[in-house]
């Protein structure tokens, strides 16, 4: 069995969270901010996550395939991003941002501002406010958006296969693995990708429970 397509998934999978997380964070932190048009702006980055993953691959395909401005503007410099693991990074990154925003946001919108105005009154700049007060007091919802990117990150199959290929050991992930052994009729090698892919998955989102559920909390609806 080869493992190329476990390989190829994690390394996905990893960039594509680190990338979700600084951007998910940074864009849930500028819409707060908008005074106008922010229900247009959470639309828009919210859009991929509703929308099927195919239709985002073709979007995907449209904006920087070889015939898009951007695609004809990076072949000058010899670069293409169409059927490569850039493609597959790209992929991961559209679909699963909005996860990592919309947890970021809520983590956010549940602070007391009060703790962030207590801290601009001891003159702590904007940067410190939010590494310092705002990411340790939503830690909890920022991990939960780190782990929901990245377990969407390692499932993603529509947009990856319409814009990355799958192409082996270069595009192929588990889960495009699957379709193709699928599609040879193996079902037996689906049913081993079918198995990792979701331990893994499971693995995550266990942990995630395991930590939150050692958090302190205040007294809830079921407490």
């Amino acid at each position: 069995m080869e493992l190329t397509p476990l390989v190829i998934s994690l390394q996905t999978a990893g960039l594509a969270t680190v990338i979700t997380f600084f951007s998910g964070i940074g864009l849930a932190l500028l819409v707060l901010r908008m005074n106008r048009w922010q229900g247009l702006a959470d639309a828009l980055i919210t859009l991929p996550l509703v929308l099927p993953p195919t239709v985002v691959g073709f979007f995907l395909l449209l904006f920087c395939g070889r015939r898009s401005a951007l695609g004809t503007f990076l072949l000058h410099f010899d670069i293409s991003l169409v059927f490569t693991w850039k493609a597959a990074v790209m992929a991961a990154v559209v679909v699963s941002l909005p996860l990592m925003y919309r947890t970021a946001r809520g983590a956010f919108e549940q602070l007391d501002v009060n703790i962030l105005n207590a801290a601009r009154t001891l003159g702590i700049s904007e940067w410190r406010l939010i590494w310092h007060v705002l990411l340790p007091n939503a830690r909890s919802g920022i991990l939960a958006g780190v782990v929901l990117s990245f377990t969407r990150a390692l499932g993603e199959f529509g947009a990856t296969i319409m814009f990355a290929g799958n192409i082996p050991g270069v595009t192929q992930t588990m889960s495009t693995a699957i379709y193709a052994a699928v599609q040879a009729n193996d079902y037996a090698l689906a049913w081993r990708w079918t198995v990792i892919i979701g331990c893994f998955s499971l693995v995550f989102v266990l942990l995630l429970n395991w930590w939150q559920s050692r958090q302190p909390r205040g007294r809830g609806l079921w407490n």
